[in-house]
């Protein structure tokens, strides 16, 4: 039943008891039974008071968020869902579009939105924090509901859980997370600005109580017995990528699955793309009863493991903290290699928030009676126990012999932990959560663009925050020298009369909608690409460096870049006999690539001065969309050529970014042939690789609703690769052109390794260059190289016939590849499948 069905008459006119009413018929016809605090909380929403839900993982805290919805629809007002990522954003809109019809729901995000005038609204915090800055109590907001409050305290973005709080008094709030703490201040601040009052609802038992163990028992070990005594599903949890994939690949060898299982997941994936790579890696996994999720992973990759695992078929899920946020997966049992983890800066233990936000994932509603958290010792001290029980069962007690066993100390730096640190742990309450605010020329700008009196907003968020006074103070310096820098440059100016509001500030440039989260560096990137020579053979590709320049710089792939540059670089200088201290002096100096680097940089500076709100924004040149097609490689050449395998979905994120930035921002007369080219061959590459980021912001930018969320296992086939012949037709010319710049580099292994298989090895390779280079002093592998007129297609029913021409110093072009495409294997494959018939003197 649609719970829009059920609203009360007259809508405006509803009470509170009809509401609730309503809402309880609609959860009893789902089979339903309110645990008491959620009747609590229900009961506290439709009265119109605010409710701070405290209540543990797994007691139905979404139940009662659709229950605040529901109450604001009968009220004929907006509602609004936030949380802190955008996956489970996109998880509960899907959800409460099934609930309430998906013409009542929409979705808003940094770069598109889908509905947004529905009646409940769902987006990241940072959204509706920007409308309560531009709007405040005029804004349109009637109820919000805050999932995972304890983001109060981020240090990045805990401003944007509090400004509602402050801004938007005529709403009523729903806060909830498991792990709040004290929330006296958040109790008390609310009714008073709100008038309402407000519940904290927090003595609610877990409904699946769970049962805390301390293991000296070597992890292997530790596992196996959980699977023995079926205390499956287990996640065990890891601070580190890499440990997360050792882990799941050592446990291939213990026996995780029954036949049956196995042959279900194998029936349930048959149709699955895995791609080279980690994909192989997981797919031999999962296959196994093993999973693995982590941040780093493609999306369909992390979906396949939510969903087999919600299926019951994966019996043990190895990976990072990252399900501690929300994600609906199903877990009996947590294990917990460790508790500490490096936070970006050191090394340090784990805070009570943080350990109950992991161990609250155990034990699953309507499957376990309890949920189990097992906490493993260090590695040295389970060690050293195996050592000393080794020597007990040969010398008994005798304490000369047990003296003489060797321990291993903790290694150098180890923040070490021990079962008095667990214990502290499972008893600790959540840390109270600490005030992250913070100003921005950003937030003055949003300020300025709101009607009414800003001047008297702007006091009221700088000296009511929940900062300390001298905090404050702080605050309130910054502020007055953003408003001295903005009146300097002419962005804001004093009117010698005041509006009827009585400001006498005024802005004099209008920044977009949710102008801090769409691409704030945007009209930079604009100016930029106009000061390009369009006639240059290398413009598309610096339309390229300028829009990457703009983006969020992927860390695990740019240092994966430096690295390969300082490992051929010191390779370089070992063959030139320079010594170890040379070396190390050069090589400090090498980094990631950073094309039109003093260009950009020097072009901002002088943007800037005219828009001093940039100040809080840092251009980052960089190339891996550039670098990617300058080296003519496919996604999986990329990510093997730079070691991504961890990082594939950070690497596809930042490329379906790159892809929705340049449509985005490139206007219509800057683009040129080879420009659209480029675009048209990465949104494919994106595409083909896991469409569910691309199709789902497509879908939201041309205002559809994305109907992609499904429970298959297996995500939709993308559109054929060769229906999309202007990407294909790319995609062909960089498989060819990546064979030229590896003959130009003398690479005759790695181009034996590419077409071996087709006949051409390393020698066949090697006899090539020699002739080549026996009528030829250098061939050319720059961008002009890569033109139309070096390739030639002719094209078959089921195949192209294509032909790559060398661009030599003479101009000859006498010599070249010959190769054709297999169509239906690319389309099989997702990337074009070329076979060399032929190097050599052209006919």
């Amino acid at each position: 039943m649609n719970l829009i069905e059920l609203l009360p008459s007259g809508q405006r006119g509803a009470t509170p008891e009809s509401t609730y009413e309503s809402f309880i018929t609609w959860v009893e016809d789902r089979g339903i039974e309110l645990y008491p605090a959620q009747d609590e909380a229900a009961m506290e929403l439709v009265q119109g008071n605010n409710v701070i839900l405290a209540t543990p993982t797994g007691s139905g805290k979404s139940l009662v968020a659709v229950a605040a919805h529901f109450h604001s629809l009968a009220r004929g007002e907006v509602s609004f869902y936030t949380a802190p990522i955008k996956a489970l954003v996109s998880e509960k809109f899907f959800s409460l579009c099934e609930i309430f019809g998906a013409e009542n729901v929409g979705m808003v995000t940094g770069d598109s939105s889908v509905n947004a005038d529905a009646p409940i609204i769902c987006c990241t915090a940072e959204i509706l924090a920007n409308m309560a800055l531009r709007e405040g109590e005029d804004a349109d907001v009637g109820t919000v509901v805050m999932d995972e409050f304890h983001f109060y305290s981020d240090p990045q973005r805990g401003w944007a859980w509090q400004l509602p709080l402050i801004e938007l008094p005529q709403a009523q709030f729903l806060l909830m997370s498991a792990t709040l703490g004290d929330v006296t201040r958040f109790e008390d601040e609310l009714t008073a600005r709100t008038q309402r009052h407000t519940t904290t609802v927090a003595h609610a038992e877990r409904p699946i109580p769970l049962h805390y163990y301390y293991s000296e028992e070597p992890v292997q070990e530790a596992i196996e017995e959980l699977i023995e005594t079926r205390q499956t599903p287990v996640y065990i949890v890891h601070f580190s990528q890499l440990d997360a994939i050792d882990r799941a690949q050592g446990l291939l060898s213990v026996n995780v699955c029954t036949r049956e299982e196995k042959d279900r997941i194998a029936e349930l994936i048959g149709g699955f793309r895995f791609a080279a790579g980690f994909g192989k890696t997981l797919n031999r996994l999962v296959r196994a009863g093993i999973g693995v999720h982590h941040a780093g992973m493609l999306p369909k990759y992390r979906r396949l493991v939510e969903q087999l695992a919600q299926a019951g078929l994966l019996k043990v899920i190895c990976g990072t903290d990252t399900l501690g946020v929300g994600i609906n997966v199903p877990i009996r049992t947590v294990m917990i290699t460790a508790l500490t983890k490096f936070d970006g800066t050191r090394m340090r233990g784990l805070k009570a928030r943080e350990f109950h936000q992991i161990a609250g994932r155990a034990g699953r509603a309507g499957f376990d009676t309890s949920g189990t958290v097992v906490v493993q010792a260090p590695e040295y001290v389970i060690e050293n126990k195996k050592a000393m029980d080794k020597a007990r069962a040969k010398f008994g007690e005798d304490p000369k012999k047990l003296r003489q066993v060797t321990k291993k100390k903790p290694p150098q730096g180890f923040v070490s932990w021990s079962e008095k640190t667990f214990d502290k742990l499972v008893v600790a309450d959540p840390e109270p959560l600490t005030s992250s605010f913070q100003i921005t020329h950003s937030m003055i700008l949003n300020l300025l663009e709101r009607p009414g009196d800003s001047f008297g907003a702007a006091r009221r968020i700088l000296t009511e925050n929940h900062e300390t006074p001298t905090r404050q103070k702080v605050l309130q310096r910054s502020a007055l020298g953003i408003l001295r820098e903005l009146l300097a440059t002419g962005v804001v100016v004093r009117e010698d009369e005041p509006d009827h509001f009585g400001n006498h500030l005024a802005l004099t440039v209008h920044l977009q909608q949710n102008f801090a989260l769409n691409q704030p560096l945007s009209p930079f990137a604009l100016a930029a690409i106009e000061v390009l020579d369009a006639e240059s053979p290398t413009y598309a590709l610096d339309v390229v460096s300028v829009i990457e320049s703009t983006l969020d710089t992927p860390r695990q792939v740019v240092g994966m870049q430096e690295k390969k540059a300082r490992g051929e670089a010191i390779g370089r200088m070992k063959a030139d006999g320079i010594g170890y201290d040379e070396r190390m002096n050069v090589v400090d100096e090498i980094t990631y690539p950073k094309p039109l680097e003093d260009l950009l940089e020097q072009s901002f500076e002088t943007y800037r001065s005219g828009a001093p709100w940039l100040a809080e924004f840092e251009l980052a040149p960089k190339s891996i969309v550039r670098d990617m097609y300058e080296r003519a490689m496919s996604f999986t050449d990329y990510v093997q050529y730079y070691q991504l395998a961890r990082s594939e979905g950070v690497l596809l994120r930042y490329l379906t970014d790159a892809y929705k930035a340049l449509q985005q921002s490139v206007p219509r007369d800057a683009l040129r042939e080879d420009l659209e080219d480029l675009i048209a061959w990465l949104g494919e590459l994106v595409r083909q690789i896991d469409s569910s980021l691309l199709d789902e912001w497509e879908k939201m930018a041309h205002g559809e609703i994305p109907d992609d969320h499904s429970d298959e296992i297996v995500p939709p086939t993308p559109e054929r690769l060769t229906s999309n012949e202007r990407a294909f037709r790319v995609m062909v010319r960089n498989e060819m052109f990546r064979r030229v710049t590896l003959f130009a580099d003398e690479q005759d292994a790695a181009l034996g390794e590419l077409d071996g298989e087709a006949g051409f090895d390393a020698g066949a390779w090697a006899e090539a260059l020699d002739g080549y280079f026996d009528e030829h002093e250098d061939i050319d592998d720059g961008p002009a190289a890569r033109g139309q007129e070096y390739f030639v297609v002719t094209k078959e029913p089921k195949r192209w016939v294509v032909r790559q021409i060398f661009k030599d110093p003479a101009g000859n072009n006498d010599w070249g590849i010959d190769a054709y495409v297999d169509l239906v294997a690319s389309d099989e494959a997702g990337a074009a499948v070329v076979t060399v018939t032929g190097i050599g003197r052209l006919d």
